[in-house]
């Protein structure tokens, strides 16, 4: 990992050298990079930390105090709202059957993935194994147990489609 460093407003970032950074990709103070791609114009909040191997599209808003776990594919225009977290394991534990700790060699990553234009309220929770459909919205609070449709409106703990919304005008659909 690399130390610390500053942006042009003297923000502390933490962006390891094996980052890939698109044009104008906005960060702001304490955020925690490493192995992953941020596309162009995307924005990145205070408290994020972004894990290896993700990639997040451009014209993105990722708010404060979200953590993206490796697995995770956030294509572009999607909003992240505050203190959103991603899991990339079902059956986490801290150890193997034979008692020693675990390391990346006792588990397998399950990737997610959030497509065009989503949107995830704050708080939500998005469990491995998931696609987030185009233009879908996770209310605030969800925790997403399965995929959600494109265009779907879903809300709760877990999360159940409340409504649909046109993936392009964001309008309740007709019916």
């Amino acid at each position: 990992m690399s130390a610390w460093k500053t942006n042009e407003r003297g923000a502390l970032l933490r962006i390891a050298p094996d980052v890939k950074l698109g044009s104008n990709v906005r960060l702001y103070a304490f955020v925690n990079l490493y192995g992953c791609e941020i596309g162009d114009e995307t924005s990145i909040g205070t408290f994020v930390e972004i894990q290896r191997g993700v990639k997040v599209g451009a014209r993105c808003k990722i708010q404060s105090h979200t953590f993206i776990c490796e697995g995770v594919t956030i294509e572009d225009e999607v909003f992240v709202g505050h203190n959103v977290c991603f899991i990339n394991d079902l059956y986490p534990r801290a150890t193997a059957a034979d008692g020693r700790l675990q390391s990346e060699r006792d588990w397998k990553v399950i990737p997610t993935a959030v497509k065009r234009g989503a949107a995830i309220g704050s708080g939500a929770v998005l469990l491995c194994g998931i696609t987030v459909g185009a233009g879908a919205v996770v209310g605030a609070g969800a925790v997403v147990t399965r995929d959600v449709p494109a265009g779907a409106v879903v809300v709760g703990n877990p999360a159940r489609v409340l409504r649909m919304v046109d993936a392009v005008s964001h309008e309740p659909e007709q019916g």
